[in-house]
Formats: structure tokens, C-alpha cells, sequence
């Protein structure tokens, strides 16, 4: 059975069917809760007292680095271990760094080293998660399941940026940001007590794990591209997250202030917001809809590749529009294109890796879609210093049009 026919083979139905899959995902929403909300509080309390621009750009290399660096070898250890432990191993990394923002907040002996090490651990911990959760994920839905299952987690990521924030704020408001990253730590825990006796995962079933390949770091990580070279859609895929993630990333949020001054509506603050509320709404919509009404789109590398193309056309559009309603409409589309087509990607990843290499497979994909997003900053944010924020974005999503196009171009007749 070729690759391609494994893509299109289950018949999808929603994986909130499946009793496991809702504890999953309610505990999942509650971690990626907690990651936003401890964001929120460590970053504002390091921002007061230390107010250091390098800082702020240290937490952003230290939250995506760790994905392009360990990414593959997590990948490699939930190939000969447990994922459930292993998630269980990252909530415990996001609680250690919660405990040791708390105690340096009760001490007031924080230092700038300090907050470097602990988000250096936030990021570890983001990696051991992230990768090990899709590596559960697909022994818990199956095949026929998995491209529903990856929407809605995918769907529950954005509600968790969209409602972190705000809950971070009422907890700082309201206990103040020593308590409240002590009480954010409670919300880690469901998933680390469900983890405990959760009845999946490859080494639940006793299944073989086929022959098992020490980890070995970066030779790790060539010979899992070697071996997904001989994969069409999987590397297909792997290349389209790998162009989004190093071309545009969420890069062009950070530059969102900077586009709702130049539009010139009312006040730059409440114009920002509402812009990239309509990034994220357009994102939740996409995860409904698809949900609800999903039939009409199949889950193949022909639709995956069209839509990251009309995703990239959507933010080149964007970055010359000079009329506010206009802008966010077309940022209302291009967060239903991205969510559209990035859970494509990954259940078509996840569909196609074998299983005795699933892990390093999903590790790769994740080293690319989430660990090049350290240098979307450098195409669009370095490249906006020397140009302006409205070129640079222009040309970043030129680019990956580009590649999306080639992609398109050269996929076999059979994937049409």
C-alpha cells in the first residue's frame, strides 16, 4: 500500500466519540492554559524589574529552540519508551520552572540568569510534551479519527493563547503574581494523574516497538531525514510546515503594533487586539467548521498544499492593505487558512510514518514546524529593520508561496 493511499484511506468521524480522547483533550487544554498563564505572569514580573529588550528576545529563542534541537530525539525516546511518561516528565519540567519563578518572586532574589534558566526549562519542557503528545495521540483515536483528533487539539491551542492571557491577568489581579504562579502549577496536574494509569500508548498494549536505534542527536536526526526522503507526503509535508514555520512563523504577530499604527484607526492598542483577535477567530472557526462540516474537504497533500498556498497569497495581501476593515478580514481568513492546513499537515504526517520509526518521524515534523520558528524572526523582524514591517512580510509570505507552489507543481498525478 503506497503512502498516499494510506492518507485517504480511513473515513473520518470525530474523535470526540472516543471517552479517552475527551480526557485527553480537557487535560491538554488545561496545560496549554497553564503555559499561557505562566507566560503571562513571569514575563510581566521579569519585565518590571529587570527591562531588558534581550531578555524578551531570549524567551522567544529559548521557547522554540529546544524544538529544533531536541525534537528528534524525544521523538527516539517514545520510539523505546513510554509517552506517557514522558509527558508526564514535561508537566514536571512546567511545574519545577512554575516553583522557581514562585520562589524567587517570595525571596525577591531574582536574577537575570535565572529567569534565563527557567525559561530555558519552560521551552525543554514544551518539547517533551509536544512531540510525545501526537506520538499518544494517534494510539488513542486511530487512523480513522486521527484528522479530527489533530483539529481539535490544534483548535484547543489556539483557546488556550486566546484564553491564557486573560486568566493570567484575573489571577494576577486577583492573588497577585507570587500566588498565582503557585496556584498555576494545579493546573498541570489532571493530565499527570489521568497519565498515571490512562489506558494507551504503544507500551500499554505490549506492542513491538520493532528494533530499537540508540539516540544519537544529530546523526539521529539525519538518518530520519534519509528515511523520510523515501516517504513522498510525509516529506512533502515535513518541507511545507518546515517553509512556513522558517519563512513566517507567528513572527508577524510581534509585528502586529506596528501594522495597526500604520492603518490608522482609532487607538493603536484596542486596533492591535482586535486584529489578531480576527487571526484567532478565524483559526477557532476553521476548527468548528471542519469539525462540524469537515466532509467537503479531504484530508490529502493536494488539499494541504492548496490551502498553504492560498495562506501565504492571504498575508502577502495583508501586508499592503490601508483599509482597517479590509485588514481584518483578510486576517480572518488567513487564521482559517492556517489552522486549515497546518492539522492537515501533521495528521498526514501522522498517517504516513511507520510505525516503528513514529516517533523520530513525528520529531522531525516537529523540529520543523515549530523548532525553525527561532528564525521567522530574523526574515520577517531583521529584515523589517532594514526595509519596513510591510515589506519584509511581504516578501517572507512570497516566499513560501513559492515553495508551496513547487510543492504543487511536482506532487504526483495520484495526490491530486
Amino acid at each position: 500500500m503506497t503512502s498516499t493511499t494510506v492518507a485517504s484511506a480511513p473515513a473520518e468521524s470525530s474523535a470526540l466519540r472516543i471517552a479517552g480522547y475527551r480526557t485527553f483533550l480537557i487535560t491538554f487544554m488545561l496545560a496549554m492554559m497553564a503555559d499561557n498563564i505562566e507566560h503571562v505572569i513571569s514575563y510581566w514580573v521579569a519585565f518590571q524589574k529587570f527591562r531588558s529588550a534581550a531578555l524578551g528576545g531570549f524567551a522567544v529563542v529559548s521557547h522554540w529552540l529546544p524544538f529544533l534541537v531536541f525534537s528528534v530525539p524525544v521523538g527516539a525516546l517514545n520510539d523505546r519508551f513510554d509517552s506517557r511518561r514522558l509527558i508526564q516528565a514535561g508537566m514536571v519540567l512546567f511545574i519545577i520552572a512554575s516553583l522557581g519563578w514562585g520562589y524567587f518572586f517570595v525571596t525577591d532574589s531574582l536574577q537575570l540568569w535565572h529567569a534565563m534558566v527557567l525559561l530555558t526549562i519552560h521551552g525543554c519542557a514544551g518539547v517533551l510534551w509536544g512531540t510525545s503528545s501526537q506520538m499518544l495521540l494517534y494510539d488513542i483515536v486511530g487512523p480513522g479519527h486521527l484528522p479530527s483528533a489533530v483539529r481539535l487539539n490544534a483548535t484547543a491551542r489556539y483557546l488556550g493563547v486566546l484564553v491564557g492571557p486573560g486568566v493570567g491577568s484575573i489571577i494576577m489581579q486577583t492573588l497577585g503574581p507570587t500566588r498565582g504562579i503557585f496556584v498555576n502549577t494545579l493546573f498541570y496536574l489532571p493530565l499527570v494523574f489521568w497519565l498515571v494509569s490512562a489506558p494507551f500508548g504503544r507500551h500499554f498494549r505490549g506492542a513491538t516497538a520493532g528494533a530499537k536505534r540508540a539516540v544519537r542527536g544529530i546523526s539521529d536526526i539525519v538518518q530520519t531525514i534519509r528515511d523520510v526522503r523515501g516517504m513522498p507526503v510525509v516529506g512533502g509535508m515535513v518541507l511545507l510546515a518546515g517553509a512556513a514555520s522558517f519563512f513566517i512563523g507567528n513572527s508577524y504577530h510581534a509585528q502586529m503594533p506596528g501594522f495597526a499604527h500604520d492603518l490608522g484607526h482609532g487607538d493603536p492598542g484596542m486596533a492591535y487586539t482586535v486584529l489578531l483577535g480576527a487571526d484567532a477567530a478565524g483559526a477557532l472557526l476553521a476548527g468548528i467548521l471542519l469539525e462540524t462540516r469537515g466532509t467537503w474537504l479531504p484530508t490529502a497533500p493536494s488539499s494541504a498544499l492548496k490551502i498553504a498556498f492560498l495562506w501565504g497569497c492571504s498575508l502577502f495581501t495583508f501586508s499592503f492593505m490601508n483599509s482597517y476593515a479590509a485588514a481584518i478580514c483578510v486576517l480572518f481568513l488567513a487564521g482559517f487558512l492556517e489552522l486549515s492546513f497546518s492539522s492537515m499537515t501533521q495528521a498526514l504526517v501522522q498517517l504516513n510514518a511507520p510505525d516503528t520509526i513514529r516517533g523520530r518521524v513525528l520529531g522531525l515534523f516537529s523540529m520543523s514546524a515549530s523548532g525553525l520558528r527561532a528564525f521567522s524572526g530574523v526574515t520577517v523582524g531583521l529584515l523589517g529593520s532594514v526595509t519596513n514591517t510591510h515589506v519584509s512580510l511581504a516578501l517572507s509570505a512570497l516566499a513560501f508561496v513559492t515553495v508551496a507552489g513547487l510543492l504543487l507543481l511536482r506532487r504526483p498525478p495520484q495526490d491530486a
